[in-house]
């Protein structure tokens, strides 16, 4: 997931009229290459399409767009469709090389060119392996197993993936930042890559959690955009670790840090998430959650908020409008909010032993306010 920019508007999106297509998964086109790789290993013919099974029992076929039959070894690829998903592997070739190990070896996965290592502590594989996922290595494994009994032969194969491009596609995830070194991960739970879903981006804030905590940090950082995380990490004096891409999942990281603790956590934004975050949002998309403008009214004293004021503030396009026509009057809404937000955010860590602080940033860079 890439860092977002800074969005201090609260508009509501439209959403679409028409269905989003759904899409399939890195763990989904490398399980079809790799049976499709197994089955002209062992007949000499590539099937095209190749079926599949997924977790959920649906059974899709994928084309194939790349085949080779070597001495000893097969590779085929599947060009991976995301549907509507604005996923960054959406078109790149999965390639999935197989070949047959000795005895009673099992089946192994390598990591090819553009597929990651995994070099961290704290991810669902353990350190130096290929980055394949837990639920794609099952697929993949029951697949091949299948495939294996049905011509009477062990499973016993090496299994590379590979997906060309893909460690410059890499960079614009959070593969560098988790310590999974160069490429992509071979990921998915289901199989199916539901357009604009919210599981992959909270995924990834609990593999970022994951991580930090198995190194020994004590102090995570939760931005809703790269300039706040920007900000922040140089006003915390916090390393790249600790950084975890929230997004507009306040309550994805909130949650997952409840149960899995660190000493301190300080969310990073800009004024109109944080004031949503304030108010008790913990999904704080625009099209999912709005700013209040009463809300605002009620945080200042009536001794020194006037009817003209009250009425602007209550006709306010955006909450950035709010916080300019407040400062004009003297009025400074940022620390206040801050602190409701902190408060919010302890209250939803509940009873865990971790402390919230708030940064408020603003498009600029500078700190608007700090609740430590």
């Amino acid at each position: 997931m890439n860092a977002s920019t800074e969005n201090d508007k609260d508009e509501i999106a439209e959403p679409s009229q028409q269905a989003l297509r759904t899409g399939w998964t890195t763990g989904a086109c490398a399980t079809a290459a790799a049976k499709a790789a197994l089955a002209a290993l062992i007949t000499g013919e590539f099937p095209d399409p190749v079926a599949i099974t997924l977790p959920g029992g649906e059974t899709p076929e994928f084309a194939l767009a790349f085949e080779t039959l070597g001495d000893g070894y097969a590779m085929a690829g599947v060009v991976k469709d995301a549907g509507d998903d604005p996923d960054v592997t959406h078109g790149a070739t999965v390639i999935a090389a197989v070949r047959p190990l000795k005895p009673s070896s099992g089946i192994h996965f390598k990591a090819g060119n553009g597929v990651g290592t995994v070099t961290k502590a704290g991810l669902p594989i353990e350190p130096g392996q290929a980055a394949i996922n837990p639920v794609p290595r099952s697929m993949l494994t029951a697949e091949l197993t299948a495939l294996c009994a049905e011509a009477g032969l062990p499973a016993d194969l090496e299994v590379t993936i590979s997906i060309p491009g893909g460690k410059e596609l890499a960079e614009k995830t959070w593969n560098p930042r988790l310590g999974i070194v160069g490429g992509l991960s071979i990921l998915g739970t289901t199989g199916i890559v539901r357009p604009f879903s919210c599981s992959a981006w909270i995924h990834s804030i609990h593999r970022g959690v994951d991580v930090a905590r198995a190194e020994g940090l004590n102090h995570l950082l939760g931005s809703t955009g790269a300039t706040s995380e920007k900000t922040a990490q140089e006003y915390l004096e916090l390393p790249d670790g600790a950084l975890i891409d929230m997004g507009d999942f306040a309550g994805g990281f909130l949650k997952y840090v409840r149960a899995h603790p660190v000493e301190k956590l300080t969310i990073a934004g800009g004024f109109a998430k944080i004031s949503k975050l304030a108010q008790g949002a913990l999904d704080l998309h625009s099209g999912r959650s709005q700013v209040d403008m009463d809300f605002f009214i009620s945080l200042v004293s009536p001794d020194i908020l006037n009817q003209n004021l009250k009425e602007r503030i209550q006709n306010a396009n955006t909450a950035l409008e709010v916080l300019e026509m407040t400062r004009e009057s003297g009025i400074e809404l940022a620390p206040l909010i801050a602190e409701k937000a902190r408060a919010f955010a302890q209250s939803t860590l509940r009873d865990a032993p971790v402390r919230a602080g708030i940064l408020i940033v603003d498009r600029q860079g500078k700190i608007l306010a700090h609740a430590p």
